[in-house]
């Protein structure tokens, strides 16, 4: 079996943690994605980067590592902020060019790529993994984990899958949004990237719901907590913790 995925024990502790979190006063209805780093390597024994690597969890012994995402059902993951070399040059061609046009998507493609090669290069990893919490409506929260690439097969992406254009310049009362660059999966005919490459780079990946299991022995369901602790019972239980020490 491969080391990116956990076994049911620690699906459950890793669910378990979580539902203490949202448990508390002060959690909301999202999870943030810095604290499910820390409870993966917690559960995982792994440990968090805190850098700005592809990877945000990685076992030193195992030689894995895990990029996670903890977002809304609703919101589209932001891959990363693409910075594509001369892009100001290559957004120009672009748009007069078919070939200049699939040439820029072809540049997205490869940074998201080599991205992932130089945290197996830096860390020594064998494998990368996904682990990715989503906040569905009504309460209900899945977990799931997936192999995104080895050391023998690195590529996540392949070019050959994408057609690019850019998208229709929209007007809203205040000004006119900025159009951006969409990444057309042509297996599929959808829309699974936008590139911002004419305001902050941001790349957001919406094709990663293509990823979301109906059923996996890798992914572990469970709804937020029916009754938060009061601020007078976790006050309580910080002085029982406190006592404790």
């Amino acid at each position: 079996m491969s080391n990116v995925f956990s076994n049911q024990d620690q699906l459950k502790r890793i669910s378990s943690i979580l539902t203490g979190y949202l448990k508390l006063p002060f959690s909301g209805d999202i999870i943030p994605g810095a604290l499910v780093e820390s409870v993966i390597a917690s559960v995982r024994n792994g440990e968090v980067l805190n850098t700005y690597d592809f990877v945000d969890v990685i076992d030193r012994n195992l030689k894995v590592g895990w990029q996670v995402k903890s977002t809304q059902a609703s919101t589209p993951v932001t891959w990363k902020r693409a910075k594509i070399p001369n892009s100001m040059q290559l957004i120009e061609e672009s748009r007069i060019n078919e070939s200049a046009l699939q040439a820029l998507g072809d540049e997205i493609i490869k940074f998201c790529n080599d991205h992932a090669a130089e945290s197996f290069a830096r860390y020594d990893l064998d494998e990368i993994g996904f682990s990715r919490l989503i906040v569905h409506k009504k309460g209900r929260i899945s977990y799931f984990e997936k192999i995104l690439c080895t050391r023998d097969s690195p590529k996540i992406f392949d070019e050959k899958d994408f057609a690019w254009k850019w998208s229709t310049p929209k007007k809203t009362t205040k000004k006119e949004q900025l159009q951006a660059l969409h990444g057309i999966h042509k297996p599929s005919n959808s829309k699974w990237f936008a590139w911002h490459g004419l305001g902050e780079n941001q790349l957001h990946f919406s094709g990663e719901k293509n990823w979301w299991p109906s059923d996996s022995e890798r992914k572990i369901d469970f709804s937020f907590p029916e009754q938060r602790l009061s601020q007078v019972e976790f006050m309580k239980l910080l002085d029982q913790i406190s006592l404790a020490l």
